[in-house]
């Protein structure tokens, strides 16, 4: 007689939510995200990182990517088998990728008035990217990683 070991299976939550296109819509968009992520027991620092990479993404879909009369979508993915939290933004301006505007350093350009929050949440997601969202759209993503135990770091990102 063969004794299996139990395997834990991996769950995938996801919270999804539709808001307006205006700063109001991306404001509750950040807080509830975070609602959704102390929810789900994601440890603090790591509800801060994606705090404000929704805050940015959120912002950007609101004011770059706003069509009148359309909303955004905000979408939250935990997957306990990867460890990773997934956030996506998706608007209905397909036409207008986000691009990193920045100069040789790394830094924002100095004279743009705009575009150093991306760099910001580029730099708080471990990975993060576009996907265009037919008919006329894209989906703005990054994700993060979930630590297992102890206390959250940003050293070690890949």
């Amino acid at each position: 007689m063969n004794a299996t070991t139990p395997q834990l299976s991996a769950i995938v939550r996801t919270f999804s939510l539709l808001l307006s296109s205006t700063r109001r819509g991306a404001r509750l968009a950040r807080l509830l995200a975070v609602e959704q992520l102390r929810a789900w027991e994601v440890s603090p620092g790591v509800t801060e990182r994606a705090e404000q990479i929704v805050a940015e993404l959120a912002g950007n879909a609101a004011l770059h990517g706003r069509v009148q009369g359309r909303d955004f979508r905000l979408v939250l993915t935990l997957d306990t088998g990867t460890l990773r939290i997934r956030i996506a933004v998706t608007d209905t301006r397909g036409d207008r990728l986000p691009l990193l505007s920045a100069s040789a350093d790394g830094g924002p350009l100095p004279d743009a008035e705009s575009g150093r929050g991306l760099l910001l949440a580029a730099a708080l997601a471990d990975r993060w990217g576009t996907d265009p969202y037919p008919p006329g759209g894209k989906t703005v993503w990054a994700e993060c990683a979930r630590e297992p135990h102890g206390p959250d770091t940003h050293s070690g990102r890949t």
